[in-house]
């Protein structure tokens, strides 16, 4: 018994992971009902310019956000104005295009400056730490992961549904012709957003950095789980992202309890069989 909840509690704390991966992703859909086929690139560059700020100031992960967080929101916004606001609203084929030459231009350009050879973010003890509750071990580290992810994803909600912000988000999503006539400025709103999205990546991979080594090719990985976090939950449902991830997450960690080398199988087996099952996602609502 206790093995079977130290497996669950290791999924979600993952899945929560997977999760955050996803909320920008998530994001774009809602907000601008475009997919970035760079989002998984973004998350490793954020975890490398992470990695080169540890090394420049001789900090800890955590502290060199402090930094890397302003720095990617700008990324973010320029990238949005400068290349993207292009592509916005000209159809479903041409972001994706676009984006896709973006993830091969951030891949080899990571590989030139980086090298091919994998990295990883040291956090010192804070990676080893633990304690146990009733003979389950939870890792430290997973559960600040986790409680993050939590304040971000109700933090981000919140801002949905109960901010300016957000009522400008829903306006621009559900008409942005109209939106503009009542003064959105949808292409400086759109940069805004992917900023905020940067930013939230840059969060994603720290814990990426720490949890698993990287290299300039691990992009697509991310991509597809956060993809998959996304279309479980519901397309553009932010809590739907959550509750993806979680699912996608307990499903790899039960899979690889079943073989090693499983893990991720079994989550790309369960998202298969619930998109089967419901297409919508499992928090989406049925087209009528």
């Amino acid at each position: 018994m206790e093995t079977l909840i130290e497996t669950l509690l290791g999924g979600l704390m993952l899945g929560a992971l997977y999760a955050l991966f996803g909320l920008g992703l998530s994001l774009s859909l809602g907000v601008m009902k475009m997919i970035n086929i760079a989002h998984g690139d973004l998350i490793v560059l954020g975890a490398y310019l992470c990695s080169t700020v540890m090394q420049l100031a001789g900090v800890g992960p955590f502290v060199s956000l402090v930094a890397v967080v302003p720095l990617m929101f700008v990324i973010g916004y320029v990238l949005q104005r400068v290349l993207l606001n292009r592509v916005v609203g000209k159809g479903a084929l041409t972001p994706l295009l676009l984006t896709f030459g973006l993830s091969i231009v951030l891949q080899n350009v990571l590989q030139e400056i980086f090298t091919a050879d994998t990295r990883s973010l040291q956090a010192g003890d804070l990676s080893l730490r633990g304690f146990d509750i009733a003979g389950v071990s939870v890792g430290l580290l997973p559960l600040v992961s986790t409680l993050i992810s939590a304040v971000i994803f109700a933090g981000t909600s919140w801002l949905i549904g109960h901010s300016h912000l957000g009522r400008q988000a829903r306006a621009v999503a559900d008409d942005p012709g109209t939106a503009r006539l009542v003064g959105v400025n949808d292409g400086n709103f759109f940069a805004l957003v992917t900023g905020f999205v940067l930013a939230v990546i840059a969060l994603a991979a720290v814990m990426y950095g720490i949890r698993t080594p990287f290299s300039p090719t691990s992009g697509p990985e991310r991509l597809l789980y956060s993809f998959e976090a996304v279309v479980l939950g519901g397309l553009g449902n932010v809590w739907g992202t959550f509750v993806g991830g979680l699912v996608i997450g307990v499903a790899q960690l039960f899979g690889a309890k079943v073989s090693s080398g499983l893990g991720p199988f079994f989550g790309h087996l369960v998202f298969l069989i619930a998109l089967l099952a419901r297409p919508q996602g499992l928090l989406g609502k049925a087209q009528r």
